[in-house]
């Protein structure tokens, strides 16, 4: 019997078939784990795909669903906006609700890889989930905006958030409402690396401290953001004392255009301060010795290029130059002797090439007189070299640059023993409705749109305050951004048009 099992083991050896099982069975291992931890797996940029399976590897019991949205091909674009309750508009936005905790994913076409905006709504987002949106995110190469509303987020888990935004490249518009967080550490979203132009922080809670580190994100004497365009703060309790402090980062941010701050408890004192930072205020005296040391970095910096351009005009010429320069030099006098040989014409042809050589001679004097009446030629420009043009060029970004920082604003000038700033003009959207201001905070608001020159405030909200609707310094301010705004005067254009064609 031994013999007969040991026999009927090598015909099976020698067919093969003893390797069937092995290979079956090594070939369910591989299926069973592709990636036997997170930091393994290779996202494809399906969001379908890839949020399951890395919510699989990190053990989760209940994996929340995946639900997509195809994009609407009848409704036209349109751009981020903010309306009259401080809500921040963005394309497209998906308002289903699922009663179990489901990824919302709205994508640009009906490629699944492309994603555009990320959705979280009603369900807690723990270190868990975040790892998992940690390598999902990132991985969405259209991703445009996130939105997390009531997610339950904590200090440490907004600054993962933090750095998981950083990465995705195309990222711009962050809603994050219902959140609110004791530390109020929202500002970490606003640094200098962030690339954020859309934020939404809405019904967070923010308070005083809050509203103090948003405010000093916006800017400082030493530092600004330039990034953010919309901040939308309604629905929080910044109270007078955050009022002030966020117009402590308007003094010096030449970014953000819109800024609500509806129904946040706002008196006439924090008003006050805001009004203030939109005209013309006083440099306090740590901002002049800031404006003195900018001014003395500009002078030195100015005569180090002074430096380079004298270095560079007398450097000595190399020997190739200089042989080159030699051969040249020989070289002259053998053109002047063929000249000679070739200066015997007849008389009739010096006769005719005189009278050539004197319209050649008009014709130029014309040329220099009419460049010369035309201001600078195009031609200096064309006979510098190489490096005098890249000199000019540097210098040019340079004073940009420089012409960019509001301490070095042209426009500020002394009086009354104060260095006076022309204050915020690029800020055109405004809204401080369902706030505690009175027709005095009015009053100073419309001084300083009074002392607004250029640009400054096109569309200021005060609905549901303290004053009557007819106020006497609104009705003016509406009236004075309703001449500023473009788009009112050429629709005023179009219906003078249209009333002179009907006449």
């Amino acid at each position: 019997m031994k013999k007969r099992g040991e026999r009927v083991s090598r015909e099976r050896r020698g067919s093969g078939l003893e390797e069937e099982p092995l290979k079956t069975e090594g070939r369910n291992i591989q299926e069973k784990s592709p990636a036997q931890t997170i930091e393994d797996y290779q996202c494809s940029g399906n969001v379908e795909l890839d949020f399951p399976e890395l919510c699989a590897l990190h053990g989760m019991r209940e994996i929340p669903l995946v639900k997509l949205k195809q994009p609407l091909v009848s409704s036209p674009p349109t751009d981020s906006g903010e309306t009259e309750d401080g809500q921040i508009l963005s394309e497209n936005p998906v308002t289903t609700w699922c009663p179990k905790p489901c990824l919302q994913v709205e994508l640009e076409n009906e490629d699944p890889q492309s994603a555009k905006k990320i959705i979280i709504s009603g369900w807690r987002v723990d270190e868990m989930m975040v790892q998992v949106l940690n390598k999902t995110l990132p991985s969405l190469s259209n991703l445009q905006c996130l939105k997390m509303w009531r997610t339950g987020i904590t200090e440490n888990i907004l600054t993962s958030l933090r750095n998981t935004i950083i990465m995705c490249t195309n990222l711009r518009t962050v809603i994050l409402e219902g959140n609110p967080i004791p530390e109020q550490s929202y500002h970490i979203l606003m640094g200098e690396d962030s690339m954020i132009n859309h934020l939404s922080l809405r019904n967070n809670r923010i308070g005083e401290e809050g509203a103090r580190l948003i405010g000093s994100a916006l800017s400082t004497v030493h530092s600004a953001n330039k990034n953010l365009l919309t901040l939308n703060m309604a629905f929080n309790c910044i109270g007078d004392e955050g009022a002030i402090y966020i117009s402590q980062g308007l003094r010096f941010n030449r970014t953000l255009l819109c800024l609500s701050l509806a129904n946040n408890q706002i008196g006439d004192t924090g008003a006050s301060s805001l009004a203030e930072v939109l005209g013309p205020f006083a440099l306090t005296h740590e901002e002049i010795i800031e404006r003195r040391q900018l001014m003395v970095d500009q002078l030195s910096s100015q005569a180090v290029t002074a430096v380079s351009k004298c270095e560079g005009s007398l450097s000595v010429p190399s020997s190739s130059s200089i042989d080159h320069m030699n051969k040249g030099s020989k070289s002259i006098p053998k053109k002047k002797d063929s000249l000679k040989k070739e200066e015997k014409p007849a008389a009739s042809q010096t006769v005719g090439n005189a009278g050539k050589k004197e319209d050649a001679k008009l014709a130029k004097k014309d040329t220099r007189v009419t460049r010369s009446r035309g201001g600078k030629s195009g031609g200096k420009d064309k006979s510098l070299s190489g490096s005098e043009q890249e000199d000019k060029s540097n210098c040019a970004q340079k004073t940009g640059e420089e012409a960019l920082n509001p301490l070095l604003d042209p426009d500020i000038r002394h009086a009354d023993g104060k260095v006076i700033h022309p204050g915020n003009n690029t800020l055109i959207s405004l809204n401080l409705s369902g706030n505690k201001l009175t027709e005095q905070s009015v009053q100073k608001f419309l001084s300083s749109v009074v002392g607004q020159d250029e640009g400054g405030l096109l569309h200021f909200f005060l609905n549901r305050n303290c004053f009557p609707k007819d106020c006497d310094a609104f009705l003016k301010i509406l009236e004075l951004m309703s001449l500023k705004d473009p788009l009112n005067k050429t629709s005023s254009g179009q219906g003078d048009e249209e009333q002179g064609q009907e006449a």
